[in-house]
């Protein structure tokens, strides 16, 4: 049997050093999100605003920058 060319196996993107330094850099910019709501109150809504940057920046980096949004067609 041949081999198609398509067929190519997966290969490892990142070694684990890379992938636990990135996984910190998220989980901390997650778990500050969380963190800066104890700042909270009804006067001072800043903490809040921090809160929804954190969080959002927490998920869209690894789904968007880091991810590979562009891989739909691939099976």
């Amino acid at each position: 049997m041949s081999q198609h060319a398509g067929n190519k196996p997966i290969v490892k993107e990142n070694n684990l050093g890379v992938s636990l330094a990135i996984f910190l850099v998220i989980i901390v910019m997650f778990l500050g999100a969380i963190y800066s709501l104890s700042f909270l109150t009804l006067d001072n809504p800043w903490p809040m605003a921090v809160c929804l940057g954190l969080f959002a920046l927490a998920f869209w980096i690894p789904q968007t920058i880091l991810g590979r949004s562009d891989s739909a067609g691939e099976n």
